[in-house]
């Protein structure tokens, strides 16, 4: 997500505090959130599916490996 998309999310939430948002800013609101909230899944996903563990035996276990990486996520 760009840091122009994350300032527009503030804007309108400031706005939405202080005088209300029209319908058509209500939608914008709305999908620039659920951007937010895919991408930050996404980086997650991500970071979780590339978590090593070193097994008490001293094997290492790929996360990401052991429980199938998910496309979309």
């Amino acid at each position: 997500m760009t840091e122009e998309k994350i300032q527009r999310i503030n804007v309108l939430y400031r706005k939405a505090k202080a005088e209300g948002l029209t319908e058509e800013e209500k939608k914008e609101q709305q999908i620039l959130r659920q951007e937010f909230i895919n991408d930050f899944k996404r980086n997650l996903r991500g970071q979780l599916d590339n978590i090593s563990i070193q097994e008490s035996d001293g094997s290492i276990t790929n996360l990401g490996e052991k429980h199938g990486i998910k496309e979309g996520h």
